[in-house]
């Protein structure tokens, strides 16, 4: 049996425990610094598997560092497990079925993302113990990467600054490596003060915290003409302030999640923002409390990771779905609106879309496209990726064309299509590590990739200086 064979049936064996420890995390839809069980349950698989666990790591109580081996290269695997508000849906139908209404659902499907990463990191374990081979591979189980930014904090506390290579996935309808970067984000409140007063008998005594949150609102959605195409500007009102339209409201609250292509153009989008915000403070004669709540680096793409990638992609082929699978692939596919299902298709060249006509699930693999340009989102991978040289892949979970953030992605993440596309995630990153541990110099020629990418510039940590995991709410 050669070296990949024997990783691959160290991994095979061990399905069946990834499959519960996925969907157990899926029922736990734990948010944000809250994966408590979640967390819990993965450094106890770890520990069995002989991994030395830190728990707690970077300040974060759901977060920890797992590591076996000794010796270069060191290899990390990254894993997230946080849900998402109000998602909650039945598992594995192809209807909308919340038991449930309010509670949380894994509708990014990161109770696969944290477990295929830590099948692969069990396969690379495996693979040092059986052949002696120097190297280190360490798993990092990264909280809150919706919107509380767990990588952010390990970074600053330096966490990932002795890996060699980061590797990483992330559940989706196709099979890619994700060789793009992202928007850089920060997120803020602005809390608004003014006074009540009878909304009838004294208008004029009062001062309006909401009206200040609506010329705030009105002001920004005007400042979108005059900012780069890239950029994006997402608000939520947090506290209008009450539920009596006859009362002066005396407190508003407003919750920014602003995005941008690099730090340097989000932190002068942060300010053109703070400005409104002072202007419609003293509009209303009101006081204002500016809060950032976080922020999110954009991802440094590796072109040299990207293809060693993208071979071992293309030796593996797709992942394989058997006729159960497909078909409720084929279910979810008639759940979705004709305008999605178009936009789906769009995406495809011509030599892809015969692969794409007809079928309701991805079981090949796309072909390699390396831009420094920035896909329409954000994730803490970056902050990572400005560290450590850094690959992903997206490894199909879903039926083709579902849409992120949905109750389908949530009856998804805990079905056997799941299961299937989070299986191959973990082979693509065990072989792609495999295949680092065997040639070090690699590790090296990404390194010095990533060297030239920055420019000389530094890591620019969006977190705010002082702030805290538990003061992020």
């Amino acid at each position: 049996m050669t070296e990949i064979q024997t990783i691959l049936a160290s991994d095979e064996t061990k399905k069946r425990e990834y499959d519960n420890a996925a969907d157990r995390i899926w029922g736990y839809a734990e948010t944000r610094f809250e994966e408590v069980r979640s967390a819990g349950l993965l450094s106890e698989i770890l520990e069995r598997e002989g991994f030395a666990v830190q728990n707690g790591a970077a300040g974060m109580d759901t977060a920890l560092v797992a590591s076996f081996g000794q010796g270069a290269p060191v290899i990390g695997l990254l894993g997230e497990y946080d849900a998402l508000t109000n998602l909650n849906q039945t598992a594995g139908v192809a209807e909308k079925s919340a038991p449930e209404p309010g509670t949380n659902g894994h509708g990014c499907g990161h109770n696969l993302l944290g477990v295929a990463s830590l099948e692969a990191a069990v396969a690379l374990k495996d693979y040092l113990a059986s052949t002696g081979t120097s190297g280190t591979v360490r798993y990092y189980g990264c909280p809150a990467e919706e919107g509380g930014g767990g990588k952010c904090f390990m970074a600053r506390e330096h966490l990932f600054d002795d890996l060699d290579a980061a590797i990483t996935w992330h559940p989706g309808d196709l099979n890619q490596v994700v060789a793009a970067s992202t928007l850089a984000n920060i997120e803020v409140y602005f809390s608004f003060t003014g006074s009540s007063a009878h909304a009838a008998a004294s208008p004029h005594l009062g001062r309006s915290a909401l009206d200040a949150v609506e010329l705030m609102n009105v002001a920004v959605n005007f400042l979108r003409e005059h900012v780069p195409q890239e950029v994006r500007m997402h608000y939520a009102v947090t506290n209008p302030g009450g539920l009596s339209p006859n009362v002066v409201q005396a407190k508003a609250e407003v919750l920014y999640l602003l995005r941008a292509p690099t730090a340097p153009q989000v932190r002068e989008l942060f300010e053109r923002v703070c400005n409104i915000a002072k202007g419609a403070s003293l509009m209303t004669e009101t006081t204002l409390e500016i809060t950032p709540n976080g922020g999110t680096a954009n991802v440094v793409p590796n072109d040299t990771l990207g293809r060693v990638m993208q071979q071992v992609m293309e030796e593996l082929g797709g992942p394989k779905f058997d006729e159960e699978e497909k078909n409720f692939a084929r279910q979810i596919e008639e759940t979705l609106t004709p305008e999605q299902r178009a936009a789906s298709m769009r995406r495809f060249s011509p030599e892809i879309t015969p692969k794409a006509q007809g079928k309701a699930v991805s079981e090949w693999v796309m072909p390699y496209v390396f831009t420094n340009a920035s896909l329409p989102f954000s994730t803490d991978v970056g902050d990572a990726s400005w560290n450590v040289p850094t690959v992903q892949l997206m490894a199909a979970t879903q039926a083709l064309g579902t849409p992120g953030h949905s109750w389908q992605v949530v009856s998804q993440s805990c079905s056997a299509v799941g299961h299937t596309g989070m299986h191959y995630a973990a082979q693509v990153m065990a072989l792609t590590g495999l295949r680092l541990l065997q040639e070090p110099e690699l590790c090296e020629k990404a390194k010095e990739e990533l060297k030239e990418r920055l420019h000389g510039m530094a890591y620019d940590c969006l977190l705010p200086e002082g702030l805290e995991p538990s003061a992020i709410h």
